[in-house]
């Protein structure tokens, strides 16, 4: 079981549908009340690639990516259409808190906050795009001294940030993904068109 560095076919990808996906256990008490459990911390996301297959081009480039990946056994990258950044299409490095400095400290994930103050949700970000990347203690942007490890998300500091630096960043970042399906159902509906109505692809979470 391995990973594979190498994104799914873009245009692809861009029409096809999914999002985020929890795990909550809902017991109903005699007095008609509810507890609520939630087992999952983070949300796990489910795609289905097949709503973005419009034409027999579209479906050789996904056989063959399927292919490549051996069905479910190896992962790789999906660039979600709809959240794909950690603010606008360009990042900026005060985009995202990732954390607080105390004088030692050298490593922060790179983490994307969803909701208000109320009770956000740090989601982890373990896939950033390359060169994408920028960082930024107490709001001033840093141009060397750090780096960043692409295929977990962690941003190292060659100098630990000081006590109390605010470390925030900006990025833009994909998901790693696999095929949940061993199998492609896939039908020719004309010369140049080609459907499948199912190429389902869960998140792999870290």
């Amino acid at each position: 079981m391995t990973f594979h560095p190498i994104r799914f076919p873009l245009d692809v990808a861009l029409g096809a549908r999914g999002g985020p996906e929890r795990r909550t256990d809902v017991v109903t008490l005699s007095s008609g009340g509810e507890q609520r459990n939630g087992r999952w911390q983070h949300s796990r996301r489910r795609y289905n690639a097949g709503y973005g297959v419009k034409s027999r081009a579209d479906m050789a480039a996904v056989l063959a990516f399927f292919e490549e990946r051996r069905g479910r056994l190896h992962g790789f990258l999906w660039r979600d259409g709809l959240d794909f950044s950690s603010g606008g299409a360009v990042p900026d490095a005060l985009d995202q808190p990732i954390g607080i400095g105390d004088g030692s400290r050298t490593g922060f994930q790179l983490t994307k906050r969803y909701g208000a103050a109320f009770d956000p949700y740090f989601r982890p970000i373990t896939r950033p795009v390359a060169g994408s990347v920028r960082v930024a203690v107490d709001s001033v942007e840093l141009m060397s001294g750090w780096s960043v490890d692409v295929a977990t998300g962690l941003v190292g500091f060659t100098v630990p940030p000081a006590n109390g630096a605010a470390v925030t960043a900006g990025f833009l970042f994909d998901v790693p993904v696999r095929f949940d399906t061993d199998r492609l159902d896939v039908e020719l509906t004309s010369f140049d068109g080609a459907e499948a109505p199912s190429v389902p692809l869960v998140e792999i979470l870290p």
